[in-house]
């Protein structure tokens, strides 16, 4: 999970420097990097999906605190064990829809074609790894609801 945020924060800190490094080259009038604008577009999406089980392995995803907080401690338990299942159920089956969609783009042949040219599927890749890695976290917060496993470090 450490890994994930760390390519998730490389991913956007160099798209900064790209994209910085483009304006001023181009201001300058001395070179410009046309593939930065298409670099920079699928970055974003690939450091979201990245970021998101190591957000979920810190307990730091969006959650209704207020609500778990005005109800008993036994109800709110029971609320974040629904939630964990709710959110398990959720990651397999976009696990599975992410990847058929890389399968279907692959026996396709379908190629992304701006000023990079790559095979499609390349864009989809991350959602089953993200997905498939959110699942597990939901499983392991599953094991230390009922005590089988230390809580993960908030780090």
């Amino acid at each position: 999970m450490q890994v994930c945020g760390g390519a998730a924060a490389l991913s956007l800190g160099l798209s900064a420097l790209l994209v910085a490094f483009d304006v001023v080259a181009r201001n300058l009038d001395v070179v410009t990097l046309p593939w930065v604008v298409d670099v920079t577009e699928y970055s974003l999406p690939f450091a979201t999906f990245l970021a998101a089980p190591w957000i979920l392995y810190r307990n730091e995803h969006v959650r209704l605190d207020l609500l778990l907080t005005s109800v008993p401690q036994r109800v709110a338990r029971a609320i974040d064990r629904g939630a964990d299942v709710m959110g398990l159920f959720i990651c397999l089956v976009l696990l599975w829809f992410g990847v058929y969609v890389i399968a279907d783009s692959a026996r396709h042949g379908s190629m992304v074609d701006k000023t990079l040219s790559f095979p499609e599927w390349w864009l989809y890749v991350p959602v089953p790894l993200c997905f498939a890695l959110l699942a597990v976290e939901f499983v392991r917060r599953m094991f230390v609801a009922s005590g089988l496993e230390a809580p993960a470090p908030h780090l």
